[in-house]
C-alpha cells in the first residue's frame, strides 16, 4: 500500500473550497478547535461512515486531517482500502493552526489535549506506578512490562486501545450541543 498524498496547511488552504474536510480524532478534541467546514467521523467510527464517504468522494475531493497527521494517515489507508481516495493535512491541526490559519471553535468546546499526548501521559504514568509500587511488591512490575508490550503491540499494528478508551472519558467527548454521527453521515450523503 502506498503512502496518501498529503498536503501542507498552506496548499490544503489555498484549496479548502475544493474539499470535504473530514476531521477524524476524537469529538472532544474536534471541539477544541478544528479546519474551518471539517466535519467529524472519529477514526474508531470511521467504517461505519465508509459509505457516506464513497458518496462524499463521488462529488469531490476528501481531505482528511487530525492532530499531527498520524490518525488520518491511517485513516487515508483505510479509505484507500475501501476505493476512496482522500488526502491527508501533513502536520494536522497543530501545524495548521502554527501557519496561522483560524481553526472554528465551537460555542462549548473547551480545549483538551491531542490524543497522542494523553497517551503518553497515561502510558508513562502506569509505567511508572509500576516501577515505584515493585519496589515495595515486586509483582507491581508486571503492570510496566505490560503497558510496554501494549505500547510495542501499537506501533506494529499502527492501532491503539489505550487511545480508544481514553476517547471514551468524558473530557474527550463533544459538548452536548455537537452534531452526532448520524447527522454527519446525512450530511455526506447528501
Amino acid at each position: 500500500m502506498t503512502s496518501p498524498v498529503s498536503l501542507s496547511p498552506t496548499q490544503a488552504a489555498a484549496r479548502l473550497a475544493e474539499f470535504t474536510v473530514i476531521d477524524v480524532r476524537a469529538p472532544g478534541e474536534y471541539a477544541s478547535g478544528h479546519v474551518p467546514g471539517a466535519l467529524n467521523i472519529p477514526l474508531d467510527r470511521l467504517s461505519e461512515a465508509v459509505p457516506a464517504l464513497k458518496s462524499a468522494s463521488a462529488r469531490g475531493s476528501l481531505l482528511v486531517v487530525c492532530a499531527s497527521g498520524v490518525r488520518s494517515t491511517r485513516a487515508c489507508d483505510i479509505l484507500s482500502a475501501a476505493d476512496i481516495e482522500a488526502v491527508t493535512l501533513s502536520g494536522g491541526t497543530s501545524a495548521w493552526e502554527g501557519e496561522g490559519h483560524d481553526l472554528d471553535r465551537p460555542e462549548g468546546g473547551r480545549a483538551t489535549w491531542p490524543m497522542e499526548r494523553q497517551v503518553r501521559l497515561a502510558a508513562g504514568s502506569l509505567v511508572v506506578a509500576g516501577l515505584l509500587a515493585g519496589v515495595r511488591y515486586p509483582a507491581a512490575r508486571w503492570l510496566s512490562a505490560g503497558i510496554g508490550s501494549g505500547l510495542v503491540f501499537s506501533a506494529v499494528t499502527n492501532t491503539c486501545g489505550m487511545a480508544a478508551v481514553l476517547s471514551k472519558l468524558p473530557y474527550n467527548r463533544a459538548p452536548h450541543a455537537a452534531t452526532n454521527l448520524d447527522e454527519t453521515l446525512d450530511a455526506l450523503q447528501g
